[in-house]
């Protein structure tokens, strides 16, 4: 894989784990006080955070394959599991776990398999 590529998947994988970030803010905020100034505060993050999102993942599709990039989109949902652990003391159970990792499998198999291709 050259160089160009490298970049592009890294410019994907970091839009990703900004959209979840936004996950973080909205459920803090959600705990707050109803237009409380910190209320407004985390919305306002999250809401920027989707919006950088929104522009960089425009970006990253001008660079990836649009398969590619709709496969590699469900690792947000291990960023996800990875935050509520981390940030808000959740358990996982192991369902959630062999998700994770099948999610994980998929999308090596389909980046391994275009690779491959070209």
């Amino acid at each position: 894989m050259d160089i160009q590529k490298r970049k592009s998947y890294i410019m994907l994988h970091a839009v990703i784990l900004v959209y979840s970030l936004s996950g973080i803010f909205s459920k803090t905020a959600a705990g707050c006080e109803f237009f409380s100034l910190k209320w407004l505060l985390l919305y306002g993050c999250a809401i920027t955070m989707l919006g950088v999102y929104a522009i960089v993942w425009q970006q990253v599709l001008r660079r990836v394959d649009l398969n590619v990039a709709y496969v590699n989109k469900s690792v947000g949902m291990i960023w996800t599991m990875l935050w509520g652990v981390l940030v808000f003391s959740e358990k996982l159970s192991a369902f959630d776990l062999l998700g994770g990792a099948l999610v994980i499998m998929g999308v090596i198999l389909i980046v391994t398999e275009k690779t491959q291709d070209e």
